[in-house]
C-alpha cells in the first residue's frame, strides 16, 4: 500500500452550544492548526473539512459512517462523564484497532499536574484504514492532546498503511 496523494481529514466539534451558535468553536480551529502544522512537516498534501454536531450519538455516527471517507478524523469534545458527554461510547465500538497507549499516555503526563485531566475518556484507534483521535473540548487539552499526537502521526501512518520506514 501507499500513502494517500492527498490525505483527508475531518475535524469534528462536538458541543450542544456551539452548533446552536451560542458560542464560537475555539476547539476545533485548534485542532486543526496542529493537522496542518504536522502534516506540512511530514510534506503531506491534505485538505481539511470541519464540522460542529449537537452532543448527539446519531449526529457522530453519521458522520463518522458518510460521505466521503476520510484518512483522519480528529474529534473534539463529549469525552467527560456527563450526561451528554457520548463521544468514545459512539467511537470506540467502531473501532477496528484501538490504540489506548496514547491516550493513556497523555492522562498520566498531563493528569500529574492537573487531576482533572484524568476524566477524559478519549480514545484512538482505526476504523478500517481512517485513524481517529477523540479529544476533550478544552482548546487546553486539544493543545496537550495535539502536541502528543503529532509526534507520532507521521510514523501511525506508515504503520497503518503497512509501510516499512524503520532504520
Amino acid at each position: 500500500m501507499t500513502l494517500p496523494d492527498i490525505f483527508r481529514v475531518r475535524v469534528i466539534t462536538l458541543s450542544d452550544r456551539a452548533h446552536r451558535g451560542i458560542y464560537s468553536d475555539l476547539s476545533g480551529p485548534a485542532v486543526i492548526k496542529y493537522v496542518r502544522y504536522a502534516m506540512a512537516s511530514a510534506g503531506w498534501k491534505y485538505e481539511i473539512e470541519h464540522d460542529i454536531l449537537p452532543d448527539d450519538a446519531e449526529a457522530l455516527r453519521a458522520a463518522l459512517t458518510g460521505s466521503p471517507a476520510a484518512d483522519l478524523i480528529i474529534t473534539t469534545g463529549g469525552t467527560g462523564i456527563g450526561p451528554r458527554d457520548i463521544t468514545p461510547d459512539v467511537v470506540h465500538p467502531m473501532l477496528t484497532k484501538e490504540i489506548p497507549g496514547i491516550m493513556e499516555q497523555i492522562r498520566v503526563k498531563y493528569g500529574t499536574k492537573n487531576p482533572k485531566a484524568l476524566l477524559s475518556r478519549g480514545v484512538a484507534g482505526t476504523i478500517g484504514n481512517t485513524l481517529i483521535y477523540t479529544l476533550p473540548g478544552s482548546v487546553k487539552a486539544v493543545h496537550e492532546y495535539m502536541a502528543e499526537i503529532i509526534g507520532t502521526m507521521e510514523h501511525t501512518f506508515y504503520m497503518l498503511y503497512g509501510i516499512d520506514n524503520h532504520s
